[in-house]
């Protein structure tokens, strides 16, 4: 069964913007496209944007709080972006069931409106979980239109923190796919295996290290396969793909974090997933266009979990 080296239609990897980073360190620049008629805003609070049937909800400058952090995102023609943080009263006054995550509403939108709103969740998590100096305990304070923080203490420039995280589709020499259920999933939830890349350690070695850690099998080195990336914003995580194969079948699972695992064939997964006995992972997630590459077509939709 023939495939494309790569991986296809990572929806949160997608982007129709510029990102005009020269942008950011220009404060006059930004203070103007900030008011700007044209300037378009994108309202987040706990990971989460107002989406319509069309797409994302924008803002314009005088509807956003003046008080709130701003990130700018990008531009597309004359067209400048920025994400704002909001706080729950916001939400609250501006259709609140219409707030969605991304893994909720990233199938849906272009690719200009995902690329945005996953830049707009990740600096909203990370201007809000790294407020203080590493070094002194300053409260540090927003710099480079949100891309960076700084001490006013020591003048140390603090950059968004991205933990790499491998994920991986392992199969057998019968071309069986490992899934696993961890541990805080419901009954029949599955998934591919993954995990963080360590301090100091390559990410071809996270993937074997993981994959044993978790369920006792050991991948051949030689058949490792890159195969793309997909930011993940929750809060702050960059999923690196990758395809290998086992050097054994035997498996054994750390009961802690991942409670059980089994091989499936093709078959196996279609009467598993039409009986709905098996749950598998939202078309948004790496991990179901991982499975899906293996399958050979698209997956059953209707037994994705959130």
């Amino acid at each position: 069964m023939s495939h494309s080296p790569m991986l296809a239609d990572l929806l949160l990897s997608r982007s129709a913007t510029d990102r005009s980073a020269e942008l950011r360190k220009n404060p006059e620049w930004i203070a103007g496209a900030l008011k700007d008629p044209s300037t378009l805003f994108i309202c987040v609070n706990n990971s989460q944007a107002p989406v319509r049937d069309s797409g994302l909800r924008f803002f314009a400058f005088e509807e956003i709080p003046q008080a709130s952090l701003t990130y700018f995102l990008g531009r597309q023609g004359d067209t400048a972006f920025f994400g704002v943080s909001v706080d729950a009263d916001f939400v609250s006054a501006h259709d609140p069931d219409s707030w969605l995550n991304l893994r909720a509403s990233g199938s849906r939108l272009s690719d200009r409106d995902a690329g945005l709103l996953v830049a707009a969740v990740a600096l909203d998590n990370w201007n809000f979980t790294h407020t203080h100096c590493p070094r002194c305990g300053t409260h540090t304070v927003q710099n480079d239109a949100g891309w960076t923080r700084r001490c006013p203490t020591d003048d140390s420039i603090h950059f968004p923190r991205t933990d790499p995280a491998v994920i991986v589709l392992v199969t057998d020499p019968q071309d069986r796919v490992l899934l696993a259920r961890q541990s805080r999933w419901p009954q029949g939830w599955v998934s591919v295996l993954a995990g963080f890349v360590e301090a100091g350690e390559p990410a071809e070695s996270a993937v074997t290290r993981e994959i044993f850690e978790e369920s006792g099998i050991r991948i051949d080195p030689a058949s490792i396969d890159y195969l793309g990336s997909q930011p993940w914003p929750f809060p702050n995580s960059l999923m690196l793909g990758y395809q290998a194969r086992a050097l054994n079948t035997d498996i054994c699972v750390d009961g802690e974090e991942i409670v059980e695992a089994h091989w499936y064939d093709r078959t196996q997964i279609k009467e598993l997933c039409e009986t709905q006995k098996l749950h598998l992972p939202p078309r948004v997630s790496i991990a179901h266009q991982l499975i899906s590459r293996w399958y050979g077509q698209e997956l059953p939709s209707n037994t994705s979990f959130r």
